[in-house]
């Protein structure tokens, strides 16, 4: 729950199923009990977020945190992420970038264009879990505006 006693929903787009079933793991482990909807492409997340028209009028009212992968099959987490920031509806939204790059470039980029907190994926599942766990504190203090 956040300020105003609205439940946040986790988006998380991300197609690889083994490192979802990560994520929501850790994310659990971590203490947050909020719905995740999970999406596999970037144009079903889309759909949800923005609405099909694209007009973002759907998460008018809507308390959205997304966690987005850079590398999905149909479009890259980047367009999505400017297509999140670049709409009234929805440029307030949180965008966690969760990718295995660590590309300064890239990562640069995605600040650039409004994501707050980037998260490389280590292979490594530990360093992976921390950064989980670090984000649950992250979303326990968490205030959507």
């Amino acid at each position: 729950m956040n300020a105003s006693g609205k439940e946040v929903t986790i988006v998380m787009i991300e197609d690889d199923e083994g490192h979802a079933r990560l994520i929501e793991k850790n994310v659990r482990r971590a203490g947050v009990n909020n719905e995740i909807v999970p999406f596999t492409s970037g144009t079903a997340a889309l759909d949800y977020i923005l609405g099909a028209d694209r007009s973002g009028d759907v998460s008018q009212g809507r308390y959205l945190l997304i966690l987005l992968d850079l590398n999905l099959p149909d479009m890259s987490g980047i367009d999505i992420l400017e297509k999140v920031k670049s709409n009234p509806h929805t440029k307030r939204l949180p965008v966690v970038i969760l990718t295995t790059t660590d590309d300064e470039r890239e990562i640069q980029r995605c600040y650039d264009l409004g994501a707050n907190v980037y998260i490389t994926k280590p292979v490594e599942y530990e360093s992976f879990a921390n950064a989980i766990r670090q984000l649950g504190l992250f979303f326990s203090v968490m205030q959507i505006p």
